[in-house]
């Protein structure tokens, strides 16, 4: 059907044509969103509102621009009043300098995290002419704490114009403002993005030296081959695992707290990962035996890669996330 039709019904107060005049932008505008939030749930409150508002204000759709343009410009705004004044959220290497591997664990922090995403989330198409990061790239965890450095009014810019790919005369549209005064905000945005630009990483999730690396990785955590696994970080490799609020660097430091806390020698047996993906980085959904002999969710692994070692292990300590990446609970 034209999108004419779904149009016209849906302005006529019909529920089912506007969620077919949507569905096709859905993914894209919970990409937006996610950006913009650093975490899912947030995301989808964010989402929620927006198509509310692109409901209720579908008769200000005059067509002059497409529809997919117009639903961005309604998730800009939702984003922007629903993000401002809230606390940015972090990762806890943004939290200050590297734990003692023997200081005691402190409580979990159970709100103020990035969260992370599945592969289902983002589009890793060609880029825009107007883009400047991939699909795969601008879901990295690192990148996504760097946005939240961002005002939300900026951060929404950066995404829109950066991102998606709408050129300066459009986001000026959008603002009711001007193009220089787009193209100024837009470079005090980057210059923010580009003191993080070390911080990330695109290297393919399927690249054969990473898959090799992942395979290691597997089999030294399953086996809690504490020496193993060490040998395969890179020299300021890091840890940390929300919502604890400490990090640690370095091989010796994380091998002596994993060694400590999660994989001593009894543990060979004890866990099993699956590999999946999650913000652009090879993943391990983490499994626990537990008292019945079942493997039970524990947590989500993400992995950056830094040539053929491991640069950053952050581990999601949340075993409901894994619901959220097609795996099932129990194994």
């Amino acid at each position: 059907m034209p999108e004419e039709a779904p149009l016209s019904a849906a302005r006529r107060g019909d529920e089912v044509a506007f969620r077919e005049l949507v569905a096709p932008h859905r993914r894209e505008l919970r990409a937006y969103c996610y950006r913009m939030a650093g975490s899912l749930e947030d995301a989808d409150d964010l989402l929620q509102e927006s198509l509310l508002r692109a409901w209720r204000g579908l008769a200000t759709f005059e067509g002059r621009s497409s529809l997919r343009t117009w639903l961005y410009r309604v998730t800009w705004s939702a984003c922007v009043d629903g993000l401002e004044g809230k606390a940015q959220r972090m990762l806890p290497i943004d939290l200050g300098p590297p734990s003692d591997e023997n200081e005691p664990m402190p409580p979990p922090r159970l709100d103020g995290w990035l969260g992370p995403c599945p592969a289902s989330l983002y589009v890793d198409d060609a880029p825009s002419p107007e883009a400047r990061y991939s699909g795969r790239e601008s879901v990295a965890l690192a990148f996504l704490a760097a946005l939240q450095l961002l005002p939300p009014k900026q951060r929404a810019l950066l995404i829109a114009r950066d991102v998606v790919g709408w050129s300066s005369e459009e986001c000026a549209e959008w603002l009711g403002t001007t193009v220089t005064a787009v193209n100024s905000a837009l470079q005090r945005a980057r210059e923010t993005m580009d003191a993080k630009r070390g911080g990330w990483s695109a290297l393919p999730v399927e690249d054969e030296t990473t898959r090799a690396l992942v395979a290691r990785y597997v089999a030294a955590w399953e086996s809690a081959d504490v020496t193993a696994l060490v040998a395969l970080l890179h020299e300021d490799a890091t840890l940390s695992m929300p919502p604890i609020p400490l990090w640690l660097r370095g091989p010796r430091s994380i091998g002596a707290s994993l060694r400590a806390m999660v994989l001593p020698p009894e543990a060979r047996g004890v866990f099993r990962l699956v590999p999946t993906e999650a913000n652009g980085l090879p993943s391990l959904a983490t499994y626990q035996k537990g008292p019945d002999g079942a493997f039970a969710a524990a947590s989500l692994q993400l992995l950056e890669i830094a040539g053929s070692q491991v640069r950053a292990m952050t581990a999601f300590l949340d075993p409901t996330l894994l619901a959220r990446f097609g795996s099932p609970e129990r194994l």
